[in-house]
């Protein structure tokens, strides 16, 4: 039995990796905000809970104390609120995790990062050697200087590793399949490049991936890219939620940089007029979407001996089952 700590646990990916610690037997751990109602369902399940701010070092140095092992997941995941909401949490928050990590002598920090700090490298397979590169938006620039610091603090003698997942999807999902089966219902799908290039993460398998860098030897110091193992064209996978769901499939395409100009526009707008809600197009999205980045993850399976259990099209089964029991009323949640 383990002693792990999980920032982050009441989001997406955390909730799985909290189901899948309490199976492995582990003594579970997390911080959380005040009033977060998943962290009182886990509170009554009989899991410690600290509730502070990730950016506060009395809730992080109480919540890292008599740990082994810390999964750092606690993020701002979202391509749409303002800039120093990204800071505060993802760069000063990832700080204080480390330091008090450092402090506190845990045996490993494992961070989950995304495959955005590697930039927007068309022409090229991209792997863990690759330098980060900025895309110009916080949500991935800030996840970008996060990892960083998890890399000063492993030359300070923290024992680290960083996942990069790509699009993480599975029952649960709240920022990906859910919106692009709300686009669909509404008919409000559009498309700006042709075949634009997805790269699925089953969030099971990514848990899985994180377990196992939480215990191997060969994980320490290493960062590892993670998707099922295969690509995708949007069209391809907007098809499949299409067939899901029992709606018409869209084939409106508009030129990538009306979409971009657009987008632009209505973030002006947005911001001029201090609007809450998240604008219907952003540069993150059109960039997102508009991608053909291709992602290698031979380093996993050469250096852990990992590979995904679960195939891209029994985890996509798995998500659309689920998707077809919410209610659609919840897929917009972004």
């Amino acid at each position: 039995m383990k002693k792990v700590l999980i920032t982050g646990a009441t989001g997406f990916i955390g909730s799985h990796l909290v189901e899948r610690n309490i199976r492995e037997g582990n003594k579970i751990k997390i911080l959380a905000l005040p009033g977060d109602k998943k962290a009182l369902d886990f509170k009554s399940r009989g899991i410690d809970v600290v509730y502070g701010d990730i950016r506060e070092p009395s809730a992080v140095n109480e919540a890292v104390s008599d740990i082994q092992i810390v999964f750092h997941l606690s993020g701002v995941v979202t391509d749409w609120t303002p800039k120093e909401i990204f800071d505060k949490v993802n760069i000063r928050g990832t700080r204080s995790i480390c330091e008090a990590c450092l402090q506190k002598n845990v045996d490993r920090l494992i961070e989950v990062s995304t495959n955005d700090v590697f930039g927007l490298k068309e022409n090229v397979v991209i792997n863990e050697s690759f330098d980060f590169s900025s895309w110009g938006e916080p949500y991935a620039d800030t996840k970008l200087e996060a990892s960083r610091i998890v890399w000063e603090y492993g030359k300070k003698g923290l024992p680290v590793s960083i996942v990069y997942p790509c699009w993480v999807y599975g029952p649960g999902d709240t920022t990906f399949v859910p919106l692009l089966a709300y686009a669909i219902k509404n008919g409000r799908l559009l498309f700006w490049r042709k075949n634009a290039i997805v790269w699925p993460a089953y969030v099971e398998n990514l848990v899985d991936l994180i377990m196992v860098l939480a215990e191997h030897p060969k994980a320490v110091g290493q960062g590892f890219i993670y998707h099922d193992g295969e690509s995708d064209t949007l069209q391809n996978f907007t098809s499949k939620i299409v067939k899901s769901i029992g709606k018409n499939p869209s084939q409106l395409y508009i030129p990538y940089w009306t979409a971009y100009a657009a987008a632009c526009i209505m973030e002006s707008l947005w911001k001029l007029f201090r609007k809450k809600s998240r604008p219907l197009l952003t540069t993150y999205t059109v960039k997102n979407l508009g991608s053909r980045l291709k992602f290698s993850i031979e380093k996993a399976e050469r250096e852990l001996g990992w590979v995904p259990p679960l195939s891209y099209q029994k985890g996509l089964k798995k998500t659309m089952d689920w998707l077809k029991q919410t209610n659609t009323e919840q897929w917009k949640q972004k």
